[in-house]
């Protein structure tokens, strides 16, 4: 018997990327359709982000106020304007399997994308994006210079009339000594006092391409405070998880990077190592995306099981065992932005929780989608856009004026911090968060641990 409105947990199945009709335009064009006049009746995402109020104005302007007479031409304007965050499927479709409708909104845009892949139509920009790997190996030696061309005024009017990267978009900045390098060196000082030693956790920091080449003081918060708490960690990276590559439907390489990556990291799963991801992204790719489009590698399911979000893992530790104290207030309070990509792993407001636990501080949370996307929030064509989904979040923090701002997406968070300060500049005020930070590090220094790395 059908019952309405998704009272089950919501389910996927896997992508069926290797499929011919995957990518067959006709079908796609009947499953998009049919897709489209469910929503047309339904609405309830209207204010999620600009995919939905697009299609509604599509099917209002036609004469019968009906999907039909919307010609097919135009669903790339809907499929432009989706970011892949997952809020719709997550939080407000109806429709998600178990429900005979069998809605899955972002995979069908990410099937658009790939069908788009297979006839050509490519943003050469955003595909050069996307090789985190090689483009954090090509500008690690040269960090210093590549960074200076960042904040070139010169520079980025030429790298927009040339590349399509929008001038006023913030850019993470490189490192020469990246989180890898940065860890050889570091003390490995495991509290033996802390509550958790007794039972010997084990955890290995999953770098990912940002920490590692973009912000390697993440990662070396995390093992910090991992360590303080009783837990022996050790760091690994035997790749990019692959979200941009899914960002760019380039199934393929996000299946060969799933096959290198987990077959690396099972080795450490079989050593008595739980896995622990350093940003959203990588965790719902480990735990959701590459066993739906690897849903026959052994090695992947493994990982999936093994793998935990940093906050979500300190949480864990603190129900299990306990913490050890130590943590001091942070009076002038953190506003923490719920990623889009850690509420889609389904496992609650896990940074919220974990900055709780620290006493005397307040600490505001913002659960809406801060807009940018990858490089959605980086080319000139889409970061309008962005801005726009993420100045609702924008506004929240300057209201809030927290001196902390942070979130488990980094990008967001460097796009909540730039876009709140152009806000309370036009104000008239100033904004007290002057940096984007990840909650580890808002916890470490709560422990002061900060001062040390």
């Amino acid at each position: 018997m059908s019952r309405e409105g998704s009272l089950e947990a919501p389910t996927r199945h896997p992508i069926a990327w290797r499929d011919p009709d995957f990518t067959d335009m006709e079908k796609l064009d009947a499953e998009m359709r049919r897709v489209f006049d469910i929503c047309h009746g339904c609405r309830r995402c209207f204010n999620l982000c600009d995919s939905f109020p697009r299609l509604f104005d599509l099917i209002d302007a036609t004469p019968e106020g009906e999907l039909d007479g919307v010609k097919s031409e135009e669903f790339p304007k809907v499929v432009e304007a989706c970011t892949l965050c997952d809020m719709c499927f997550m939080t407000k479709c109806p429709y998600v399997p178990p429900h005979p409708f069998n809605l899955d909104f972002p995979h069908l845009m990410l099937r658009y994308r790939a069908a788009e892949v297979k006839a050509g139509k490519t943003s050469f920009t955003a595909r050069q994006l996307a090789e985190m790997d090689r483009n954090g190996r090509l500008a690690q030696p040269i960090a210093g210079l590549v960074n200076f061309a960042e904040h070139n005024p010169l520079a980025r009017s030429v790298m927009q009339a040339t590349l399509g990267i929008d001038k006023q978009a913030a850019l993470p900045e490189f490192h020469t000594r990246t989180f890898t390098l940065a860890d050889r060196n570091a003390p490995i000082d495991v509290n033996t006092a802390a509550p958790a030693y007794a039972a010997k956790p084990k955890a290995a920091l999953f770098a990912t391409c940002f920490v590692n080449y973009n912000k390697p003081e993440t990662g070396m918060a995390a093992r910090a405070v991992l360590n303080h708490i009783g837990v022996e960690t050790k760091v690994s990276y035997p790749g990019c998880c692959g979200m941009p590559f899914l960002e760019q439907a380039e199934l393929d390489r996000v299946a060969e990077n799933a096959a290198k990556v987990s077959k690396e990291l099972v080795k450490l799963i079989d050593e008595g190592y739980d896995i622990v991801t350093l940003t959203a992204s990588c965790g719902l790719m480990f735990k959701f995306e590459w066993p739906l489009i690897v849903p026959e590698n052994a090695d992947v399911k493994k990982l999936a099981a093994a793998t935990f979000d940093i906050d979500e893992y300190v949480v864990m530790i603190a129900k299990k065992h306990g913490l050890p104290d130590g943590l001091t207030s942070l009076p002038e309070g953190v506003t923490v932005h719920l990623a889009c990509h850690a509420r889609a792993q389904n496992m609650g407001p896990k940074a919220a929780e974990m900055l709780r636990l620290i006493p005397a501080t307040p600490v505001d949370v913002i659960e809406r989608c801060a807009g940018h996307g990858g490089t959605f929030g980086v080319l000139k064509e889409t970061r309008p856009l962005a801005m726009k989904v993420g100045k609702p979040v924008m506004r929240a923090a300057v209201n809030q004026g927290r001196g902390h701002i942070a979130s488990d997406c980094p990008l967001a968070a460097k796009h909540i911090v730039q876009g709140a300060g152009e806000l309370a500049e036009e104000g008239g005020t100033e904004l007290p968060a002057r940096k984007a930070e990840h909650p580890i590090e808002i916890f470490a220094r709560a422990y002061g641990l900060k001062e040390n790395l």
